[in-house]
C-alpha cells in the first residue's frame, strides 16, 4: 500500500527536478504543493507542476498488456516479447535488436536496461530520447573537461552578478530556476542577457537581447573569447596550470573580425561590444544554455565555444560562475549515469576502452561487452527502416512524433517485424505501430530516483496504487531478462538496483572519473526510502557531497588540464531558397510537455495556447496571405503541416516558430518532427531541430467551424481540426475545404455523433454560409456545432460553460444563438494557467488602474502561483502604458 501523506517525491517533467509534496484526501483526490525544504525549488511549481492532479486519471491509460491487438495477462506478453527478442537474434545477431527509452524513466530503469542490452544482448543498440535534447551537451563536456561534468549548481543562479541565457526561453521552459534569477536581480541586481533569435518571454524580461541568427552562435562566443583576450580579462593562473590548447582555439576565433562576427550573427556592433564588454568586467558570470544550442548540426562546437570563455576567465568551479547545462527531461542525467547512451557504458566508462569494458563486464559477470557503440537515435530507426535492425523496444517515449523525417520513422516501425512498446498510454501515435504493448506505471505509482541538472538525486515515490495491471519498467525488463534465461536480474526492489548502481560506481572508483556514489552504497531498503536530495558526488561514509567541479583544475583528462576547442562557425546544415524561404524554429511552450499525453489531459494547461500555432514575421505573412488566425499549410522537404498562424514581431524576417508539442491525437497535421530534415551533429549524433527551411501557404478554407461534444472526437475527414479538452468534455476547431451537402451528416463525423432528430436543434442560412447545431439529452447540453465563412465570432468562454449547464426546454434556442445557458465571464486567452486567470481579467484591472504586477497580482492573483507569467503581465501593463501615452 501508498505510504501515508503527505509523501515526499520529485515532478516528473523538466530537468529542474523540483521537490513535491503529493497529498490525498480520503475521497482519494490528490492535491500538489511545492516542497518548501526541496534546495532545487524551495516550494515553487510551475505551471505544470501545479496541475499533476489533473494528470491522474484512468482515461486513456493502457492497464493491461496487449498482444496483436488482443488484451491477456502478464504471462503471455512478457513470453511473447522475450521469445521475439530470442528468435530474432538467433536467426540475425545481438545488432539486429534495438532498445529506444526515455530521459523520463528512473535511474533504476534505465541501469537495468542498459545492463540487459550490452551485458547479455552484447550489442550497444541502446539509445535515448536525451540524445534529441542533450547528447552535444555531453559531447562538449567529455572534449572539454574529460567527462559528462555538469560542473555548476543551482546556488550559482543566486550568487551570479551576471546570467547569459542562450538557447533558452527558460521563463517558459524551466520556469522555476527563471524566477530564481529574477529573484537574484531584485536581491543583488544580477544583469540577464538573453540570446535567442526570437523575442521570447524571457528576452522581454533582459536587460539585454541579442537576436542572432539562428545557428551563429559560435560566431558569437569566437568573437567573445577574443575581445576577452584583448581585454586582458584572462585568469592567467588557471589557464597556466590547468589548461591547454588555448592557442589553437584563439586562432580559430581570430579569423572571425568584428566585421565578420556581425554579418554572420545579424547583430549590431553595438550589441555585440555591450554584450562583450559586460561579460569581461564582470568576473561571476553564468551561462546558461540548453535546446538551442544543442539541437544543431554543430551543437558540440557551440557548447564547447561557450565553454571556451569561461576557461578562459577562469569562471568555472566557483561561486556565482561556469557554463550550465539544462537539461530538458527530469533524468535525462541520471540516463547518462548509467550509460543510456549508445555510445557510453555505465558509471561514465568509456565503450571503446578496453579496460573500462572489462571492468564493467567483471563488476556484472556478463557474458558479454560490445567493443563499439551502437546505433544514435537518428541512425537507429533509420537501421529499422532499412531492415538491420528487426526488433525494437520503445520505452516512454513517442519518436513517431519527436524524431525527425518523422513520417519515415512511422513508416519504419510499420514494417518492422516486431515493435514492443512500454507506456503509460494506450494510444498514442507511436503505441499504434506496436505488436506488444506493456502497461507501465506512471509517476506516482513507482518508485525511483532522477538526477536533475545540478546533479543532484532525489527520491520519486509511490504514493497511488499502480492501477488495473500495470508494473514498473524495471519489473518489465527484469521479467524479460530472466525469461531469456539471463542472471543477475533477481532484484526485488528499486532500491536493490540503486545499490548495484552505487557500488558499480565505487568499484569504478580511481580519480579519473567524476561520477561517485560510493557514500550510498548500502543503504539498505530503509536508507533508500528516506534518502533525501543529495548532489554527486558522494563519497565515504559520511556521505560528503560537492556543490562544484573544476574550481582548482582537476579535469578528467589524461594530464588532468581542461582543453580548449578550436571551433569554427557552420551555418546550419539546410538552407532557405526559393522554394523554401523561410527558416522554422521550434521549442516547448509554457503549459505543455512533449507529446501532451499527460498535460493534455488538464484543461487548465490547455486553456493557454489552445491549437498548434507558427509564428511569422508581418512581412512575411502579408507577402504569402497569411492574416492573423489563417490556417496555413506549412512545408519542407519532409513533410507537411497545418498551422494556426500568429503575426507577431516577435520572429525575425524569413524566420517562423512552431511548438513541439501537438501530435495525431490533438491535430489534424500538427507533427512537427515530420518536417525536420534528419541532419544531426556529426560528434553528438544530436538532430538539428532548430533551422528548417520551409514554405507557407494558405489553406484555402470555405468554411470554419467550432464544436463542443462530451466525447473526445476523431474527425475522419482530411481538414484542418484541433481539439482540447475542457470541463466536461471537449472543444474542437475545424476549417474545411469543401462545403458538405449535410451539415447534419457532417455534423456527426466531425464530432463523432449518434444524433437523433428529435435531440436536434439547427439553424442554416446558406446563403451567409452559417450553420449551427444544438444536440440534448434531456435538459443537457451533449454537443454544439458553430459554422460561418470565416473564423467563428462565438466566445469560447459562454460555450464551454453551456457543458455544465441546464436547458429547459424554453432555452434551447440561446445555446444556437450563442447567448445565454450557464453565465459565465469572458476571460479571454487564459494567461495564468495556475489560478485560471485570462487576458480579459487582465485588463480590466489595467483599466482600473492597477500598474505593477504586484497590483494586478493583488487585483486577479495572476502572478502569485509559479510566477511564470509575470512576464507575460509584464508585457501588457507596458503596451497599455504605451497606448496611454499616444
Amino acid at each position: 500500500m501508498p505510504s501515508p501523506l503527505p509523501v515526499r517525491t520529485t515532478c516528473p517533467y523538466c530537468g529542474v527536478g523540483c521537490g513535491i509534496l503529493a497529498g490525498r484526501d480520503a475521497d482519494g483526490a490528490v492535491s500538489i504543493a511545492g516542497d518548501p525544504d526541496h534546495p532545487a525549488n524551495q516550494g515553487r511549481l510551475c505551471s505544470k507542476g501545479s496541475a499533476l492532479a489533473d494528470t491522474l486519471s484512468l482515461e486513456e491509460r493502457l492497464l493491461r498488456p496487449v498482444v496483436h491487438g488482443r488484451e491477456t495477462g502478464w504471462d503471455e506478453a512478457l513470453s511473447a516479447v522475450a521469445s521475439g527478442f530470442a528468435e530474432t537474434m538467433a536467426r540475425h545477431g545481438p545488432d539486429s535488436v534495438a532498445f529506444y527509452v526515455s530521459g523520463q524513466l528512473q535511474t533504476e530503469d534505465y541501469y537495468v536496461a542498459n545492463k540487459l542490452m550490452k551485458g547479455w544482448f552484447g550489442t550497444a543498440n541502446i539509445d535515448t530520447n536525451s540524445r534529441l535534447c542533450m547528447a552535444s551537451s555531453v559531447a562538449g563536456h567529455r572534449r572539454a573537461f574529460g567527462s559528462d561534468t555538469v560542473p555548476g549548481c543551482y546556488e550559482d543562479l543566486d550568487e551570479t552578478d551576471l546570467a547569459v541565457v542562450t538557447g533558452s526561453n527558460l521563463a517558459w521552459c524551466h520556469p522555476v530556476l527563471f524566477q530564481r534569477l529574477l529573484a537574484a536581480r531584485e536581491r543583488r541586481g544580477t544583469k540577464i542577457v538573453v540570446i535567442d533569435p526570437r523575442r521570447t518571454v524571457t528576452a522581454e524580461a533582459a536587460d539585454l537581447h541579442l537576436p542572432l541568427a539562428p545557428g551563429s552562435d559560435v560566431a558569437l562566443f569566437n568573437g567573445l573569447l577574443a575581445h576577452l583576450r584583448e581585454a586582458g580579462a584572462i585568469e592567467h593562473g588557471f589557464v597556466r596550470d590547468h589548461t591547454s590548447g588555448l592557442e589553437a582555439a584563439l586562432d580559430c576565433a581570430r579569423r572571425t573580425t568584428l566585421a565578420e562576427t556581425v554579418r554572420i550573427t545579424g547583430l549590431p556592433e553595438r550589441l555585440l561590444e555591450e554584450f562583450f564588454r559586460l561579460f569581461a568586467a564582470t568576473p561571476r558570470t553564468v551561462t546558461l544554455y540548453s535546446q538551442g544550442v544543442n539541437q544543431s548540426s554543430s551543437g558540440v562546437d557551440k557548447v564547447n565555444a561557450i565553454i571556451n570563455c569561461h576557461l578562459l576567465t577562469g569562471r568555472i568551479g566557483k561561486p556565482g560562475t561556469g557554463p550550465f547545462s539544462l537539461t530538458g527531461q527530469p533524468n535525462a542525467m541520471g540516463g547518462r549515469e548509467v550509460g543510456g547512451l549508445a555510445n557510453a557504458l555505465a558509471a561514465h566508462t568509456d565503450i571503446e576502452n578496453p579496460r573500462h569494458r572489462a571492468l564493467v563486464r567483471s563488476f556484472w559477470d556478463s557474458p558479454a561487452i560490445p567493443q563499439r557503440p551502437g546505433l544514435k537515435a537518428v541512425d537507429l530507426f533509420r537501421a529499422v527502416g532499412d531492415g538491420r535492425i528487426k526488433a525494437v523496444w520503445i520505452m516512454a517515449t513517442n519518436p513517431v512524433d519527436s524524431l525527425p523525417d518523422a513520417d519515415r520513422v512511422a513508416a519504419a516501425l510499420r514494417d518492422c517485424p516486431l515493435v514492443v512498446v512500454s507506456d503509460m498510454a494506450r494510444d498514442t501515435d507511436t503505441t499504434r505501430h506496436a505488436d506488444i504493448l506493456l502497461p507501465a506505471a506512471g509517476w506516482g505509482e513507482k518508485d525511483g530516483t532522477v538526477t536533475n541538472s545540478e546533479r543532484r538525486i532525489s527520491r520519486q515515490r509511490r504514493f497511488l496504487d499502480p492501477p488495473g495491471e500495470t508494473q514498473p519498467d524495471w519489473w518489465i525488463i527484469c521479467q524479460i531478462a530472466r525469461r531469456m534465461g539471463f542472471s543477475g536480474f533477481d532484484y526485488d526492489s528499486p532500491a536493490e538496483i540503486f545499490d548495484e548502481h552505487c557500488r558499480l560506481t565505487a568499484f569504478l572508483k580511481d580519480g579519473a572519473r567524476d561520477l561517485d556514489l560510493s557514500g550510498l552504497a548500502g543503504l539498505g531498503a530503509e536508507g533508500y526510502d528516506s534518502l533525501e536530495p543529495v548532489q554527486w558526488p558522494v563519497t565515504g561514509r559520511d556521505r560528503k557531497e560537492s556543490k562544484r567541479f573544476f574550481g582548482s583544475g582537476g579535469f578528467f583528462t589524461g594530464d588532468r588540464r581542461a582543453r580548449f576547442a578550436p571551433v569554427s562557425h557552420r551555418p546550419p546544415a539546410s538552407a532557405t531558397g526559393p522554394d523554401y524561404p523561410l527558416l522554422l524554429n521550434t521549442g516547448r511552450i509554457r503549459d505543455q510537455w512533449h507529446s501532451m499525453t499527460r498535460t493534455g489531459k488538464a484543461t487548465r494547461l490547455m486553456a493557454h495556447l489552445a491549437e498548434p500555432f507558427i509564428e511569422i514575421h508581418p512581412r512575411d505573412a502579408a507577402r504569402h496571405g497569411l492574416p492573423d488566425v489563417a490556417i496555413a499549410r506549412v512545408e519542407s522537404s519532409h513533410g507537411s503541416a497545418l498551422l494556426q498562424v500568429t503575426v507577431t514581431d516577435a520572429v525575425r524576417p524569413g524566420e517562423a516558430f512552431a511548438p513541439i508539442h501537438w501530435t495525431d491525437r490533438f491535430a489534424a497535421r500538427a507533427r512537427i518532427g515530420a518536417l525536420f530534415p534528419p541532419h544531426v551533429d556529426p560528434i553528438s549524433g544530436q538532430p538539428e531541430s532548430k533551422a528548417t527551411p520551409v514554405r507557407v501557404s494558405p489553406f484555402v478554407a470555405r468554411w470554419r467551424g467550432y464544436g463542443l461534444t462530451r466525447e473526445r472526437p476523431s474527425p475522419d475527414r482530411d481538414l484542418y481540426w484541433a481539439a482540447s479538452p475542457v470541463e466536461g468534455g471537449w472543444q474542437i476547431e475545424f476549417a474545411g475545404t469543401d462545403r458538405p451537402e449535410n451539415w447534419e451528416e457532417e455534423a456527426a463525423r466531425l464530432l463523432g455523433l449518434r444524433i437523433r432528430p428529435e435531440d436536434l436543434l439547427v439553424f442554416h442560412d446558406p446563403t451567409a454560409g452559417l450553420y449551427r447545431l444544438a444536440a440534448f439529452e434531456g435538459d443537457r447540453l451533449t454537443a454544439a456545432l458553430f459554422i460561418s465563412a470565416g473564423p467563428v465570432a462565438i466566445s469560447r468562454f459562454w460555450a464551454i460553460a453551456q457543458l455544465a449547464a441546464t436547458f429547459r426546454p424554453a432555452m434551447r434556442l440561446q445555446a444556437i444563438a450563442g447567448q445565454g445557458g450557464r453565465a459565465m465571464p469572458d476571460k479571454g486567452p487564459i494567461l495564468c494557467a495556475c489560478l485560471n486567470v485570462g487576458v480579459k481579467e487582465i485588463a480590466a484591472a489595467l483599466a482600473g488602474g492597477a500598474g505593477t504586477v504586484e497590483a494586478i497580482g493583488a487585483a486577479t492573483r495572476a502572478g502569485t502561483g509559479c510566477g511564470a507569467c509575470r512576464a507575460e503581465i509584464r508585457g501588457m501593463i507596458d503596451a497599455y502604458a504605451s497606448q496611454a501615452a499616444e
